[in-house]
């Protein structure tokens, strides 16, 4: 892929030797999670490079067609959440692509992590159970699966660490549907870990002291 997605990057006060991928949530931008990155309190041994991608900009069906960044048209927010599958196939490409890039600038695969919220962590599920070489982990926090009937874990990340952080309050993704997604993973042979936190769409205190914690057990 010669063009990539326009991403903000944060690099690490040493020579990177691990990455993070973290996808934002729908109408929102790569710039929503760099305020956080300081309060992870991560070792500055780990030496991550954050990448922080920019959505496209489309009209969102839900939203009465609005123009905003979105990794893929949502049509209904109804149960089955019905979704552009070519645009979340395509955006998933897209991250496999930076992917591509980290191991070319010589981070090597298995430290290279992807986290995603809401939407963006619909489309990091497909990402990382989809690519040919082992990751170091993934991180869902406060979304679904919506690929689960249709993608295949392959060999290289059948056993890949990954923990879905969800609000017990959610009113745009109810928890239910963060319980299907630890299910449908289950199914596949992974043991993802299942943490819920007293807020709603949203990222709390606590979460962010644990999103800290499994960056460590998985890049550390």
């Amino acid at each position: 892929m010669s063009e990539y997605l326009s991403c903000v990057e944060v690099e690490p006060a040493t020579a990177a030797n691990a990455a993070i991928i973290w996808l934002h949530g729908l109408g929102a931008d790569g710039n929503d999670f760099v305020p956080i990155l300081p309060m992870l309190l991560l070792p500055v041994g780990l030496a991550i490079r954050y990448i922080l991608p920019h959505a496209p900009v489309m009209a969102v069906t839900v939203n009465s067609g609005a123009i905003m960044p979105a990794w893929y048209d949502v049509m209904d927010f109804a149960a089955e959440r019905k979704y552009n599958h070519d645009d979340l196939l395509k955006s998933s490409a897209e991250v496999q692509a930076l992917i591509e890039r980290e191991i070319e600038r010589g981070i090597p695969s298995e430290r290279i992590m992807l986290i995603g919220f809401s939407q963006g962590g619909a489309v990091n599920f497909q990402a990382a159970l989809s690519y040919d070489k082992k990751l170091a982990g993934l991180l869902a926090l406060s979304t679904y699966f919506p690929t689960a009937l249709s993608v295949t874990p392959t060999p290289a990340n059948a056993n890949l660490p990954i923990a879905i952080f969800h609000g017990a309050g959610d009113p745009l993704l109810p928890i239910s549907l963060a319980r299907s997604a630890r299910r449908q993973l289950e199914h596949m042979g992974l043991t993802p870990e299942f943490r819920t936190y007293d807020m709603g769409h949203e990222v709390c205190g606590e979460e962010i002291n644990d999103i800290g914690g499994f960056i460590k057990s998985c890049l550390a």
